[in-house]
């Protein structure tokens, strides 16, 4: 987070524009290296970056549990001063080394984690976890008090109002872990990547609540990390609902407030 001088105007107002400080989400670049080969740049809020990694790892279908990964460590950069904005991770010898070529270009902003790719052949990674038979079942009205719960342990989008958010749950609605971020897909891989690490994987009979849409990639990462549920406070996309029911989970939009869409999986919603 970072404060920077801004001038506030209200049209509605008789004062005029006056000059004032302003808190701003911080935004840096994270370069994910193996072995100190360069493999994918992120724009992303610094924190939690060794977690970031090792759920985008995850996620991308490159890793699939913590023993898969010799050493994970922030390394300094080539500005100055050193702002540690880089990440090398080592894979144990029985991991194969990702492809970098262009169809995987492994590019991403804060917006959007698959814009850098240039098929969808790239994009598209099938789990190695069943969601489809994971048990859970979660009561709609314990689904509708996330939101809140969500929203007040977002301490620094209280200072900025810029920041994404991830929360895990657990099925009677109790936080596990959020995260932060600029980008919806690094608070998502943050939450992914810690519990890598902690040896918690798959997240079988957890909730995934993010702020926010839904869209195709988040859906992808819930299911790349055995989340059978997944819900956000805006809509999802047409492609997430086809790889909701692809996968079998179950993917909710628009929770807000007493009210939600089931979109698919709507077996694990009880009311």
């Amino acid at each position: 987070m970072n404060r920077r001088p801004v001038v506030k105007i209200n049209v509605e107002a008789s004062d005029p524009p006056r000059q004032q400080p302003d808190n701003l989400a911080a935004e840096e670049p994270l370069e994910i290296r193996i072995r100190r080969a360069p493999l994918a740049v992120t724009m992303r809020t610094p924190g939690q970056d060794i977690d970031l990694a090792m759920g985008f790892l995850l996620t991308e279908g490159i890793i699939g549990e913590q023993e898969d990964v010799v050493t994970a460590q922030l390394c300094a950069g080539t500005d100055a001063p050193n702002t540690y904005n880089v990440v090398d991770i080592v894979l144990a010898d029985h991991v194969p080394p990702p492809v970098t070529d262009p169809s995987r270009n492994f590019y991403t902003t804060s917006s959007c984690g698959v814009c850098g790719k240039a098929s969808i052949d790239a994009v598209r990674t099938r789990s190695r976890f069943d969601v489809c038979s994971d048990p859970l079942r979660v009561p709609a009205r314990t689904l509708a008090e996330l939101p809140e719960k969500l929203r007040a342990a977002q301490r620094t989008f209280d200072r900025t109002g810029g920041l994404h958010a991830a929360g895990l749950f657990t099925a009677d609605g109790d936080l596990v872990v959020l995260c932060e971020d600029v980008g919806r897909h690094n608070a998502v891989d943050k939450v992914i990547g810690r519990a890598l690490r902690e040896r918690r994987l798959p997240l079988a009979g957890h909730v995934l609540l993010v702020s926010g849409r839904a869209g195709f990639e988040l859906t992808q990462k819930a299911w790349m990390a055995g989340i059978p549920l997944l819900a956000a406070v805006s809509a999802p996309s047409t492609l997430a609902a086809e790889l909701a029911d692809e996968a079998g989970m179950t993917l909710i939009g628009f929770l807000r407030g007493p009210s939600m869409n089931v979109y698919a999986g709507s077996h694990r919603v009880t009311v």
